[in-house]
């Protein structure tokens, strides 16, 4: 393959997912997005049954509509983005467009926390030309379940979304805060943040779905508002003294997309001490790790109390993401390499 293809993109066209499809672009390829959620009627119990039950049962319906879209187009490659909906059925009409068919999740597809969700992708597991995931657990998972080649990647922040802004008077106005997290409500998440603040964390929550956690009532008092996006996400994490890091322990992360994207936009990121953690970031210098929420309200009063300390931090995050290459450039140019493309022989070369 060249070094510019034509690539059919599967995925939201939204959030991360679009941020990887436009990086796509920027490295030169010609993309054309489409939503197989779209296919689907837009109410809330179509989503239910993908979470619970899986993605497949809705293959008589996503099918014909996509074989009638793609009717003769044809591309160099096929990129699927997380695979909810696609079934080794979808992956053989996929075939009939495009010769290399790949997938890259950036969830846990193989675990526990998200039930049903990923059956059709576990199903299609041995279908495609190459996965690519972001836990270590997952390529052998993979394996064993018949995938035929697994790359492990890192996370990866995006050289636009997650560049820093430009921010006004009015910009530190609305979002100036000491502690942040930003995130939605997981298991175990609500009691350590309760902690916190019970040993004096000036914490700001912003993020969904808290209304489900049994701290509610206490952490209601914190709590900023819904999901962040855009320019807004950026501000309010530039605008922070201190972004936490949690990770999802039910889905075995040991990074998460924040550990990339908050040095990226700048923000000094206070996280998790995991292996993984420990082996993109220096501690201490170019960002600071926890064990516990005693630790972690700790290292936020140290930090909080030097303002020198921290925009050191910052600035030596911010500059080892750029040297680790956690964009989404880099990590696609490496995940097309392997299909072949940038490099004489891959996969579907």
């Amino acid at each position: 393959m060249s070094d510019s293809v034509s690539i059919l993109y599967l995925g939201p066209i939204e959030g991360t997912c679009l941020h990887r499809a436009e990086a796509l672009r920027r490295l030169g390829h010609q993309v054309t997005h489409i939503d197989l959620r779209n296919m689907l009627p837009a109410t809330p119990w179509v989503d239910r049954v993908i979470w619970n039950l899986g993605g497949q049962y809705f293959s008589a319906f996503v099918k014909p509509q996509l074989k009638k879209t793609l009717a003769n187009l044809r591309f160099d490659l096929c990129y699927v983005d997380g695979g909810e909906l696609v079934t080794p059925g979808i992956i053989a009409l996929l075939r009939k467009h495009a010769p290399c068919v790949i997938n890259y999740n950036v969830d846990d597809p193989l675990g526990p926390r998200d039930g049903g969700r990923f059956a059709a992708y576990r199903l299609s597991i041995p279908y495609y030309d190459l996965l690519a995931v972001v836990r270590e657990d997952n390529v052998q998972e993979a394996r064993q379940r018949g995938a035929q080649k697994v790359m492990r990647v890192f996370r990866s922040a995006d050289e636009i979304a997650h560049a820093p802004r430009q921010l006004t008077a009015a910009d530190h106005k609305h979002w100036d805060c000491e502690v942040l997290f930003v995130g939605t409500y997981f298991k175990g998440r609500g009691a350590f943040l309760l902690e916190l603040i019970q040993l004096g964390v000036p914490l700001t929550l912003r993020g969904s779905s808290w209304q489900k956690a049994p701290e509610w009532p206490q952490l209601q008092k914190v709590w900023k508002g819904d999901e962040l996006r855009g320019d807004d996400y950026a501000k309010a994490i530039q605008c922070a003294k201190v972004c936490l890091g949690l990770l999802s322990e039910e889905n075995r992360d040991l990074h998460s997309t924040r550990s990339l994207e908050i040095p990226s936009l700048g923000g000094v990121m206070c996280a998790q001490r995991t292996s993984e953690h420990l082996s993109m970031y220096v501690e201490g210098n170019e960002a600071v790790f926890w064990s516990g929420a005693r630790e972690c309200s700790m290292a936020c009063a140290e930090l909080l109390s030097d303002d020198n300390h921290r925009r050191r931090i910052a600035d030596a995050g911010h500059q080892r993401v750029k040297i680790n290459g956690h964009y989404n450039q880099m990590i696609l140019k490496s995940i097309l390499a392997a299909v072949g493309i940038g490099v004489p022989h891959g996969v579907c070369a």
